[in-house]
Parts: structure tokens; sequence; C-alpha cells
């Protein structure tokens, strides 16, 4: 919005010239989405809790979380009005790519919403059935998937991570892809939210490595010499995963251990299918399992940890997912939390030299 009324001023006054770079305005999206989740979230946190609008924690998990019942949830929607606004205040709105992201956002929110609204006005910890979720899921995903494989030249190939010349086109198979790619990725970091902090870290890190490569993939230069996919305008994705970042950090001031709110399925939902929805349009798809590497780890655990029980009646972990096998194992949750991010550090910064080592 910002771009499309000062930019145009520039030739009268030079100062808005700055509008035209990038860079500039990717610095001033994170800025703007931390103020807007910083400022705005005391006054969000004590109007939960006014109405009453508190965690229901699940009595088989550890012991120590029974103190969190009652702890304002669905803070999301903070993270959702700040990375929103600062996407529209910052990004270039003419350009398609900005409201896939957004809808993919939003339309993830909505599921989260409803989980949670089902939850606080049942008195329980049960909202949506996994089919009722899963659905709405996949029903956003496919549409912003098909939206997407019908922009023009828009290309169904995949960027394998380490290879430069195998290229795979996967022509309409793309479509269900990418939904595998937004959806999973969504409910990653739906299963990493359990502690105190350790879902938004991540989700921060992994925006950021995605601010990157946003950037160079819309970048003629850079995309070239770095032997990766060229997609025009997709450099204003930046601007969105750079809101993700500012907006993450200023919710983790509240959220950090102990939390003064939580998140609910109305934030990490839409958080973890904005990463997915940004790594199938900057064609680094496959990079997300790195990316995201924690996501994955607390995904497979719960994956394994159900087949192993359904198939031999044992358990691989004494409980998941994975953060809460550290807990049992007698960690102190602040330790789980930071030493996961310190993974997703290093899993981000492999991730990034793969766009080099090809």
């Amino acid at each position: 919005m910002l771009y499309l009324l000062l930019y145009p001023l520039h030739t009268q006054f030079p100062i808005f010239n700055v509008f035209r770079y990038l860079s500039f305005r990717i610095i001033y999206a994170a800025i703007t989405a931390f103020l807007i989740a910083f400022v705005l979230a005391p006054p969000l946190i004590r109007r939960l809790q006014s109405h009453g609008i508190g965690q229901k924690i699940r009595e088989e998990g550890p012991r120590r979380h029974q103190g969190k019942g009652g702890t304002p949830t669905m803070g999301g929607v903070l993270i959702l009005f700040a990375v929103v606004l600062a996407t529209l205040l910052w990004a270039d709105l003419g350009n398609p790519y900005i409201w896939l992201a957004l809808g993919a956002m939003m339309g993830f929110g909505a599921v989260g919403l409803l989980d949670d609204y089902l939850k606080f006005s049942r008195g329980t910890n049960h909202g949506l059935t996994a089919a009722q979720k899963f659905g709405g899921q996949v029903a956003v995903a496919v549409a912003i998937s098909g939206l997407l494989y019908f922009l023009p030249a828009y290309s169904t190939k995949l960027s394998v991570p380490f290879f430069k010349s195998f290229t795979p086109d996967l022509e309409l198979f793309y479509i269900p892809f990418a939904v595998l790619v937004i959806v999973g990725a969504s409910n990653a970091v739906n299963l990493t939210d359990g502690l105190d902090g350790l879902a938004i870290g991540p989700v921060m890190i992994a925006a950021m490595a995605y601010t990157v490569v946003a950037y160079v993939s819309g970048n003629r230069i850079f995309a070239e010499y770095l032997l990766i996919p060229y997609i025009e305008g997709s450099g204003e994705l930046a601007i969105f995963t750079a809101s993700i970042v500012g907006a993450s950090l200023g919710f983790l001031w509240f959220n950090t251990y102990p939390a003064s709110v939580f998140m609910g399925d109305v934030g990490s939902l839409p958080l973890g299918a904005a990463l997915g929805t940004v790594a199938v349009i900057s064609k680094n798809e496959l990079l997300l399992v790195l990316v995201g590497g924690v996501f994955v780890i607390e995904a497979l655990s719960v994956i394994f940890q159900v087949a192993s029980y359904k198939s031999r009646g044992k358990r691989v972990f004494l409980m998941a997912p994975i953060h809460h096998h550290f807990e049992l194992k007698g960690w102190e949750e602040p330790k789980v939390v930071v030493r996961l991010w310190i993974l997703a550090i290093l899993l981000a910064l492999f991730s990034l030299s793969t766009l080099k080592l090809r």
C-alpha cells in the first residue's frame, strides 16, 4: 500500500525513491509487524482473560503442564493481524504471489480459529474432528495450488537441493504435491506447538531463511549465479516472510517461558501453511524439509509412535511429540526449547548453504 501510494511521488520528492528498494521494505515490514504484535499483545491478553479463553491441558501430558491450564490462548490472531497488516503496508499489492501467500495464511487461520472456538465453547480440548480439520486444510491448499498452477509462465518443475540439472516436471501432479507441502507444513508446526516458545522460535528462524530464499529467487542475477530457478516477482514474498519474523518476535516476548499467552491452532496452522506456500512459490519446496527440520522431526516422532504402537503394541518414545519425550527424560522445559532452537538455527544455515552447493 505504501509502495503504491508513495513510490510514484519519487519524481517530485526524491526521498520516496527508497520504496523501490526491496531491502528497505523488507526491514521495515519486519519492524512494523514487531511493533504491532508487541503493542497489541497486552490488551489482547487482557481481553482473552476477561472472556475466559484459556488453554485446556490434556490430562495424559506431563504433570508439570497442568499448572498452565487457563493461560490465554488464541493469541495467533495477533500474529495474523500483524503479518497481514505489515505485508499490506509494505508489499507491492499488484503482485499475485503476495495475495496467494496471504490467502493461504488467512484460509488456514480460519480453520484454526474455528477449531479453537469450538474448544472454548465446549470447554474441552477437542474442537474440529481430525477429518473436518484436514478437510478444511486440503480445501484451502487445493485452491491456492490450483491458482498458482494456472498463473502464466509458472513452472511445475522441482528444484532438488544439491542437483543443478535434475529438475523433474510434475505437470498436473504438481497440484497434489503442493497441497502435500502446504498441509504437511501446517500440521508439522501445529504438532510442535506444545511448549512455551517452542513453535514460534523455529517458525521465525525458518521465515528468516525463506526471506533469503525469496529474495534471491526473485533476483535474476542472484538466481543465475546460484543456479536456482528465477521466479519473477517472488522477491516480494520476502516482505511477507519478514513480516512473519517481526510478528513472531513480538509474540515471543509474551510467549517465552513462562508463557503469558499461547498462539493456539489459529496461529500454528496458518504459520506452517505460510511457510509451505512460500516454499512452493519460490520453487524450493524440498528445501523446506531441511529449513523446517525441527517440525519434520516432531511430526515423524508422532508417526513412528502411532505406527509402532498399532503394529507392535510398544511405544518408541516415552511420549510424542518428541519434545514431551525429553521432558519425561528429565529435561527442564526451557532446556528442551532452547536446544531445539539451536537445532533449527543449524538446519537453517545448512539449508541456505545448499543454494550454492549444487
